[in-house]
């Protein structure tokens, strides 16, 4: 895994529009896998590394793209693996929605903040580095 997280860092580095991806996935790493693991930080940068990727891709033109509004789109872009219910983005959109979902401590509330466990901000680096890589490859393309 630490490998194709690496090929993915330098494959995201490699794209102009997704060169951001690869320092969130090179800090997300360190974050949650680093002498030190600070999972609050670990899993706000898998995030980022995703709307860094897919901003490029589905929304170009929309400055203030976040992951809440890409995985919105679904009208917007379409994926190259086949699925059997004919709805290909399907799990490109369920992983942004539960990379979404997972982070508990992006706002603060009337109830106190539940900070994320390591196991859900390992888990969420390694949906942002699937994401991120299917971004840049154009496994997951715009519509035009």
């Amino acid at each position: 895994m630490r490998d194709a997280a690496r090929q993915t860092t330098a494959d995201a580095a490699a794209v102009p529009t997704a060169t951001s991806s690869a320092d969130h996935l090179a800090t997300e790493w360190r974050a949650a896998y680093g002498r030190s693991p600070d999972s609050v930080r670990a899993y706000s940068e898998p995030i980022k590394a995703v709307e860094s990727a897919a901003h490029a891709v589905i929304q170009p033109n929309n400055a203030k793209a976040t992951l809440g509004k890409i995985r919105n789109a679904r009208h917007k872009f379409d994926a190259a693996i086949a699925s059997k219910n004919s709805d290909p983005i399907a799990p490109a959109e369920a992983m942004m929605q539960t990379l979404w979902d997972g982070q508990t401590s992006r706002h603060g509330g009337q109830t106190p903040t539940v900070p994320e466990t390591l196991e859900a901000t390992r888990a969420g680096v390694h949906l942002a580095a699937t994401l991120v890589q299917w971004f840049v490859s154009g496994a997951v393309i715009r519509i035009p």
